[in-house]
């Protein structure tokens, strides 16, 4: 594992379906609205999903187990079409109760430069 920050990666454009699996995946399967009138004819995430796809980004880059704290705030919606950029930095790098940890800011934007998600993390770094 390392520190050093790596190249923004890019997630989409999001679909239907990428929304349908998250939902699935966070809280079951979500019924079908093909055939209901009243279903609305869209699908947009306040956040879950594109603050998922941040730690992803995250994780890939310092790894899963490593991960002791994460927060994040959700900004904007993602609406299919959308695609979210990910990049981050490290803001520190210290011990704490003999590990090496540390503390990286990350950010989601749109496809506009729009940030729809932040997070802040912190991370044992071997």
């Amino acid at each position: 594992m390392t520190a050093t920050t790596p190249a923004p990666a890019t997630f989409g454009p999001l679909t239907e379906a990428d929304f349908a699996q998250y939902l699935d995946a966070a809280r079951g399967p979500v019924p079908s609205t093909d055939n209901d009138p009243a279903a609305p004819d869209f699908t947009a995430t306040s956040g879950p999903l594109s603050a998922a796809l941040l730690s992803t980004y995250a994780t890939e880059w310092l790894g899963a187990d490593t991960v002791r704290r994460f927060r994040t705030r959700c900004t904007r919606p993602l609406w299919p079409g959308d695609t979210l950029t990910c990049s981050g930095y490290v803001v520190q790098q210290y011990v704490l109760d003999g590990e090496s940890c540390v503390d990286v800011t990350l950010v989601g934007t749109d496809q506009d430069g729009r940030v729809a998600v932040r997070a802040w993390a912190t991370f044992v770094c071997e």
